[in-house]
């Protein structure tokens, strides 16, 4: 027969003991950055190290820290101590972005851009996201070049670009910006992408599916560092869902140029 052996009393209280420091010393490791900023708040509250420490909690470099209502706190703090602080309404916008307040997104961006204009360039690539989200393709398209002035090889600046000059129905400049963007980075699924369906709105299928399947080899290869990367400020806990999308997305649009291009060739 098993024998059933029975926990005495010491043994119970040792093991809740243990539980206990566990979970102390787990919430002590989650809530250090919270703890350690609320000290720099009571005793040296400077707008800069306030933005910053919020920054941190909108990077996915951090992942155990992210938090964006956490940035957001910190922030409208930075803001009760100095409105025109660098980057301030720069990060609001990126918020209110990602939480879908696109009206107040781009208010909040088009202060940053009055208050510090060319100093933080940063911020017309901002307006851009916004307003292709917005709707107002051309729109996005100036304030992206305007940033690309600053910056010509940034090649997901050049890559939204032509995503908002293909929502525009502008696909022969479209192509042209997706294949400047190729020159610089050859291995890039997301330019790869962007050329294969501004040729296909052209007509050109044949060179549409090669370069579709460009982007399905490159694809392979990315991670999801790679794709946070690409969409900086989202949240690394669903990047792996994001990087499958960017995938399947392919997948369907080399399907649809497949059967174009059969099709073409049976006419």
């Amino acid at each position: 027969m098993r024998s059933t052996r029975s926990w005495s009393v010491w043994e119970r209280w040792a093991l809740a003991t243990v539980f206990f420091v566990v979970a102390l010393l787990f919430v002590a490791l989650n809530q250090y950055s919270i703890i350690r900023e609320e000290i720099v708040l009571l005793f040296h509250p400077s707008a800069p190290t306030v933005v910053a420490m919020a920054e941190r909690h909108f990077d996915s470099g951090f992942p155990r820290e992210y938090s964006i209502d956490r940035a957001e706190q910190l922030l409208v703090k930075a803001a009760a101590i100095d409105p025109t602080t660098p980057n301030l309404f720069h990060e609001m916008a990126r918020i209110a972005f990602l939480r879908g307040n696109l009206q107040s997104a781009l208010a909040k961006i088009n202060i940053q851009i009055a208050l510090h204009g060319d100093e933080l360039p940063n911020a017309y690539y901002i307006r851009g996201l916004i307003e292709g989200f917005m709707g107002s393709y051309n729109e996005a398209a100036a304030s992206y070049e305007r940033y690309l002035e600053f910056d010509q090889h940034n090649w997901a600046a050049i890559n939204d670009l032509a995503w908002v000059l293909l929502k525009a129905k502008r696909f022969e400049e479209a192509e042209r910006v997706a294949r400047g963007g190729i020159v610089f980075f050859p291995n890039n699924p997301w330019l790869h992408n962007s050329r294969a369906i501004a040729l296909h709105e052209l007509g050109r299928d044949e060179e549409a599916a090669n370069e579709i399947r460009k982007a399905q080899i490159d694809v392979s290869v990315i991670t999801k560092r790679d794709w946070l990367v690409a969409y900086p400020g989202n949240d690394p806990q669903i990047a792996g869902e994001g990087l499958q999308a960017f995938r399947s997305a392919i997948e369907n649009n080399m399907h649809m140029i497949d059967i174009e291009f059969a099709r073409g060739e049976v006419q």
